[in-house]
């Protein structure tokens, strides 16, 4: 069992910078890979980014390439999503997700899910 809680969300003008952060419990957060999904309202949650679980591997979007860095840090039990260049269309709730079978971009791929956090970019 792996609990998640995310933390970082606020609002920001657009061009601006957030860093999320997802804190899990337990001792085998290392053996998990972990990602993060956004849904804005009336849409689908969507991936964003993933991390295999030694941080070695990640993927991203194609809309979020060059502006957002996925990292994790094991010993701390955090993965974290730094997000630069923010525009209106990245408003969304975020969600950091983790998986026992490697990274993967689909929100059925993940067995555990935080409560997400808000951001809002303003144009």
């Amino acid at each position: 069992q792996v609990q998640l809680a995310e933390s970082g969300g606020g609002l920001v003008q657009a061009g601006g910078s957030l860093r999320l952060s997802c804190a899990a419990s337990g001792r085998t957060f290392s053996s998990y890979a972990m990602g993060w999904f956004r849904q804005a309202p009336g849409k689908e949650r969507e991936f964003v980014a993933a991390i295999n679980y030694s941080g070695a591997r990640t993927y991203y979007t194609d809309s979020v390439k060059g502006r957002f860095t996925i990292s994790r840090d094991n010993a701390k039990n955090t993965v974290y999503l730094r997000m630069n260049s923010l525009k209106p269309e990245d408003t969304a709730v975020y969600y950091c997700a983790a998986s026992p079978l490697g990274p993967n971009v689909v929100v059925v791929g993940y067995d555990y899910w935080g409560q997400g956090t808000q951001v809002t970019v303003s144009s």
